[in-house]
C-alpha cells in the first residue's frame, strides 16, 4: 500500500563554515560545442488526453497580476556576456532577422512553490542567464482552508517563463526545452469533458480533512488492518506489509483531501461515476493547460509523493482507494520523470516549447544537488524541512516519521528515495517577521549569534498540523522579564537545529545505508546560524550550494538530459558550484542541556 505520511547570511560567517571555490563551473570546463552534443533520445509516444478536448483559453483575474516579493529577485538581469542570442530583449517568440535561425543554447528550470513561481535560463555550464519570481497568494476561504486559484497560478506561470527568457536578451526559439517542477500534494480535479475545475487547488498545507483524519485513526477498521498487515509482514518478511501494519492518516495526505472532495463536493462524485473526472497534482494540470488538453499525464515522482500511489508496484493503489472509496478512473498515466511529453501550443510563447521534464520539487532538488549515489542526503529548508535519503535500487517501506519515495525514472532506471519532513522552518521564520521581531531575515542569524543562548526559551513549532502531532500547540516556553527579541530569534532558529538533528538520528537508526555527503538547499539554508548548529548537532560537514534554487535547476538538468542538451550525469556533476562548507566546531553534547529542556516543552505542547 503506497501510503504518504504526509534568508541571506549573515555577513559574521560561523568558524566552520569555509568558501569552497567552483566545481568546475566559473571560467572552468567550457560549454560543450553545440554539434557534440546528442540529438534528443526517442520518447515515448505523447500520453492521450481525457476526452481529447482542447482547453478553452481564459481571460486572467485582475488578482493575476503581477507581484515580485522582497527576495523573489523579481526580474533576473540579463548576463553580461551572452555566447548566444541577440543583445536585447526582444518579444517572446519573436527572434529579429539576425537571430531567426539561431541554435537552441537553453534549457528553462520553473519551479512553482508554495508562495512563489520562479524560472531561470540556464546555458550549457549551468549558469543563469535570465531569471524572473513572482508572488502567488494563498487563499483561506475558511479557517484551516489553503488553495491556489488555477487562473492567477496559470498567469504568473506563463508570465514568469516570459519575463525570464526576455531578461536574458533572448526569444523562444533558443530555449531547448522545458523542465517543470512543482509542490507536491497541492491537487485538483476537474471534468473531462467540459475542463471546468470543481474547486480550486487544495494546497498540501490545507487542514480541511482533520475531522476526516481523526474518525479515520480512531475506527475500528483501522485496528484490523494493523492486525491484518502485522500478521502477513511476520509471516512474509516482505516490506510492502510493514507500513500498513502502523498506518495512521495525516491531514497533508493527499489522499484525505481527496476523500473529502468526493464526500462533499457533489459534482465531482457524480462526474467521477460516469468517468468524466480528472484528478492532477500541479504538474498535470499545468501540462494539461501548455498543451491545450491534448497531454493528461504526470510523472513518477510527483505520483509516488501523493500517497495514493503504491511505490512498489510502481501503480495507483487499488488497496488505498478501495479503502477510501476513491475512483480508480481519475488518475492521470504515469511517465517517465525525463521524458519528452510534447510541446506547448504556440499560441501561448509564439513557438512551440519541448516539455522535457515533470518532477516534484523536493526529488527535483535532490537532483539538482547531484545526490546520485545510494547514501548521498539533501536537506531543504524552505517552508518546511526536507531530509532525503538517495537509497538507490532499493526500496525502504515506511517506518512511521520516514517515507519511502520514487525520486525519479529515467528509462530502465528508477532510483529511490527515503523522506522525513520537518513542519514551520520558513513559515516559522515569516510569521516571526510579520510579528515585528525582526525587519529583515538577514539579520536573524547575526541577532542569534550576539547571544551565548536563549535563557532558556524554547520555540515550539506547530504554526501547520504536523504528521506526528496534529494537536501539537505552537508557543513560547520559558519567557522571563529579561527576555529580548533576541532571545526569541534564537529560540526559533534553535527549533530547527534541534528538529534537524531529531530526524538525523531516526534516518541513522533506520536506514541501514551508510550516509555520504549531506547538501543543504532551501531559503533557509542562507542562515549561517541555523547552517552551523546543525553541523555541530549531527556532527557531520554540509555543503551549500552557489545557488539555493535547487528545483529548478533540478528541473532544468532533467530536461537538458532528455532533450540531449546534457550528456549524462557525470557531466552535470562538473557543473556543481560549491558556495560554502560547514563543519563541526563544537561537541553536540554542549547542546545536550538546551536540546534536553527543548524536548522537555516539546512534550508539554503535546495534545493542547
Amino acid at each position: 500500500m503506497g501510503l504518504f505520511f504526509g534568508v541571506p547570511a549573515s555577513s559574521a560567517g560561523p568558524r566552520g563554515r569555509r568558501p569552497v571555490p567552483d566545481e568546475g563551473a566559473k571560467g572552468g570546463a567550457a560549454p560543450p560545442a553545440l554539434g557534440s552534443a546528442p540529438g534528443p533520445r526517442p520518447a515515448e509516444a505523447a500520453p492521450t488526453a481525457p476526452g481529447g478536448r482542447h482547453l478553452p483559453a481564459r481571460r486572467p483575474r485582475r488578482a493575476a497580476r503581477a507581484h515580485r516579493p522582497a527576495g523573489c529577485g523579481g526580474r533576473g538581469r540579463a548576463h553580461s556576456a551572452l555566447s548566444a542570442g541577440p543583445g536585447r530583449a526582444m518579444p517572446c517568440g519573436q527572434p529579429d532577422s539576425g537571430a531567426a535561425a539561431a541554435p537552441a543554447r537553453y534549457v528553462l528550470g520553473v519551479d512553482v512553490g508554495s508562495t512563489t513561481v520562479k524560472c531561470h535560463v540556464y546555458d550549457r555550464a549551468a549558469a543563469v542567464r535570465g531569471s524572473s519570481c513572482r508572488k502567488v497568494e494563498s487563499l483561506h476561504p475558511r479557517p484551516g482552508w489553503v488553495e491556489l486559484d488555477p487562473e492567477v497560478l496559470w498567469s504568473q506561470f506563463v508570465g514568469v517563463i516570459k519575463e525570464a527568457v526576455q531578461t536574458a536578451g533572448l526569444h523562444m526559439g533558443q530555449i531547448a526545452g522545458l523542465g517543470i517542477s512543482t509542490q507536491r500534494g497541492t491537487f485538483i480535479t476537474w471534468h473531462k469533458r467540459t475542463e471546468k475545475p470543481f474547486h480550486n487547488f487544495i494546497s498540501w498545507q490545507d487542514i480541511r480533512s482533520a475531522e476526516l483524519v481523526r474518525s479515520w485513526n480512531k475506527s475500528l477498521l483501522l485496528k484490523v488492518i494493523h492486525v491484518i498487515f502485522t500478521v502477513l509482514h511476520f509471516l512474509t518478511g516482505n516490506d510492502r506489509y510493514l507500513a500498513p501494519s502502523f498506518l495512521t492518516f495525516s491531514t497533508q495526505q493527499t489522499s484525505m483531501k481527496l476523500s473529502w472532495v468526493f464526500k462533499n463536493i457533489p459534482e465531482a462524485e457524480e462526474a467521477a461515476k460516469k468517468n468524466n473526472c480528472c484528478f492532477g497534482t500541479i504538474d498535470t494540470w499545468l501540462l494539461y493547460r501548455l498543451t491545450k488538453g491534448s497531454v493528461y499525464a504526470t510523472d513518477y515522482s510527483s505520483a509516488s509523493s501523493t500517497g495514493i500511489f503504491e511505490p512498489f508496484m510502481k501503480c495507483w493503489s487499488p488497496t488505498l482507494c478501495n479503502l477510501l472509496s476513491l475512483p480508480k478512473s481519475i488518475y492521470p498515466p504515469v511517465k517517465d520523470t525525463s521524458f519528452n511529453f510534447g510541446s506547448t501550443d504556440s499560441e501561448i510563447f509564439g513557438v512551440p516549447i519541448p516539455i522535457m521534464a515533470l518532477v516534484a520539487d523536493q526529488q527535483s532538488a535532490m537532483f539538482g544537488e547531484c545526490c546520485f549515489h545510494p547514501g548521498d542526503v539533501k536537506l531543504t529548508m524552505g517552508t518546511g524541512g526536507f531530509w532525503n535519503v538517495n537509497t538507490g535500487e532499493r526500496l525502504f517501506a515506511s517506518q512511521r516519521s520516514l517515507y519511502p519515495l520514487i525520486g525519479w525514472k529515467i528509462g530502465k532506471e528508477v532510483v529511490y528515495l527515503t523522506e522525513g519532513t520537518i513542519s514551520d522552518i520558513g513559515t516559522a521564520i515569516k510569521w516571526a517577521q510579520d510579528i515585528d521581531l525582526f525587519t529583515n531575515v538577514d539579520e536573524t542569524a547575526e541577532m542569534a549569534q550576539s547571544i551565548a543562548d536563549s535563557q532558556g526559551v524554547c520555540f515550539i513549532p506547530g504554526l501547520q498540523v504536523s504528521v506526528d502531532g496534529t494537536y501539537l500547540c505552537a508557543s513560547f516556553m520559558g519567557l522571563k522579564p529579561s527576555t529580548t527579541r533576541n532571545h526569541l530569534v534564537r529560540a526559533i532558529l534553535e527549533s530547527i537545529a534541534f528538529r534537524n538533528k531529531v530526524l538525523y538520528d531516526t534516518i541513522v537508526k533506520k536506514v541501514h545505508i551508510p550516509l555520504q555527503t549531506i547538501r543543504a538547499d532551501g531559503g533557509v539554508s542562507n542562515n549561517s546560524f541555523v547552517m552551523q548548529m546543525t553541523s555541530d548537532l549531527i556532527n557531520k560537514k554540509i555543503e551549500k550550494p552557489a545557488n539555493a534554487d535547487m528545483s529548478s535547476l533540478g528541473a532544468a538538468f532533467l530536461a537538458g538530459l532528455a532533450s540531449g542538451f546534457w550528456t549524462d550525469k557525470e557531466q552535470l556533476k562538473k557543473l556543481r558550484r560549491i558556495e560554502a562548507v560547514f563543519e563541526p566546531q563544537k561537541d553536540s553534547e554542549e547542546y545536550r542541556p538546551a536540546m534536553d529542556t527543548w524536548l522537555q516543552a516539546m512534550k508539554h505542547s503535546l495534545h493542547w
